[in-house]
């Protein structure tokens, strides 16, 4: 396996309110331990790539329950992993 970072972009669909949604995917972001850096129109995540991979698919299909969505994401094993708050690489 080998760390990676994703940016992702999450667009709810006919929806009353953006945010549940928004939030229900950073939550499971975190719950699967990656690092998380939302922003104004996209979310960084760094990680594991099998585990960005398992939570990305798990957090597209949460939110799709609630309605229609669209995620965008963006692969990258090139650009800089950023660090954890302690000081240690992710990768």
């Amino acid at each position: 396996m080998i760390g990676i970072a994703a940016q992702v972009s999450l667009y709810p669909l006919r929806q009353a309110s953006l945010s549940p949604a928004i939030d229900q995917a950073l939550h499971i972001f975190q719950e699967h331990g990656l690092n998380v850096e939302p922003g104004a129109m996209s979310t960084l995540i760094a990680g594991d790539d099998a585990v960005i991979f398992t939570a990305l698919q798990e957090a597209f299909r949460r939110v799709a329950e609630q309605g229609q969505v669209v995620m965008v994401v963006t692969f990258s094993n090139a650009c800089p992993v950023p660090e954890k708050t302690t000081g240690e690489a992710l990768a």
